[in-house]
């Protein structure tokens, strides 16, 4: 499992873009979640920024000036990462990497940050692995720690390659045995499914912090983690139901 949360609060700079006729509202809304996002990550959010555009920049995210502007509030704020509100690419990773000369994560890296603290159960552990690298592949700079030393050591380099493929590598060797394995623990899983298969099942869907783990407990009389935080709960958990004095029922 990789895991790149870190033991001090982290201080962050988040910033959002705001496309076109976007209402103000529904941008505002996607900021503050990230805020909540960061906050379940364990960071905190110094400063909060939104610049209105017509369409990302395909260089910065931001426009280059509000780059700038941006790289001017890392030392004074004791800046320790910038968040942005969108996916970005690798273009975009590279150049904001180079001029903040601090990390930089998209909403999507949070969110993973947050399922590699969360998970619990082998195969959360393992799918979370497995989106972490997908993730990180096509994202590998010169700014990552070599993962050699996670994932190999002596022998682990190959002829003529340079650091960057040799991690390549490293990663797409790691993904094809998470794979493997991932598929093993679901066919596991589908032999318990099949044992249970006169049960009558019901599932609890909704959005993150809907209150589906305090549901949850209150059914079944059970004690799954429950905490008001964006993904606080990872993993999914089966219980018998008692839905009257004489029908049961797998929730």
């Amino acid at each position: 499992m990789i895991d790149i949360q870190v033991k001090k609060t982290e201080r962050a700079i988040l910033v959002g873009v705001r496309i076109g006729q976007t209402p103000r509202e529904t941008a505002q809304e996607h900021i503050d979640e990230l805020e909540e996002l960061l906050a379940t990550a364990g960071g905190e959010a110094v400063i909060k920024i939104m610049q209105d555009r017509q369409r990302l920049d395909v260089a910065y995210y931001v426009g280059k000036g509000k780059a700038y502007e941006i790289l001017e509030l890392i030392e004074p704020n004791e800046i320790d990462l910038i968040i942005f509100d969108d996916d970005l690419s690798t273009v975009q990773v590279r150049n904001l990497s180079n001029l903040f000369n601090k990390k930089v994560v998209d909403r999507s890296g949070l969110i993973l940050d947050i399922f590699a603290s969360r998970a619990r159960t082998k195969e959360a552990k393992t799918q979370v692995e497995l989106a972490q690298l997908k993730y990180m592949l096509p994202r590998l700079t010169r700014a990552w720690t070599h993962l050699s030393k996670q994932y190999g050591g002596i022998g682990t380099k190959g002829p003529g390659e340079t650091q960057i493929e040799t991690d390549r590598r490293i990663i797409r060797d790691r993904i094809a045995m998470l794979t493997a394995k991932l598929k093993e623990i679901e066919a596991n899983r589908e032999i318990q499914v099949k044992n249970r298969k006169e049960m009558v099942k019901i599932s609890l869907v909704g959005y993150t912090n809907a209150g589906k783990s305090t549901i949850f407990n209150l059914l079944t009389e059970s004690d799954v983690f429950a905490e008001d935080k964006l993904f606080a709960t990872l993993d999914s958990t089966t219980r018998v139901f008692q839905v009257d004095k004489t029908h049961t029922a797998l929730l």
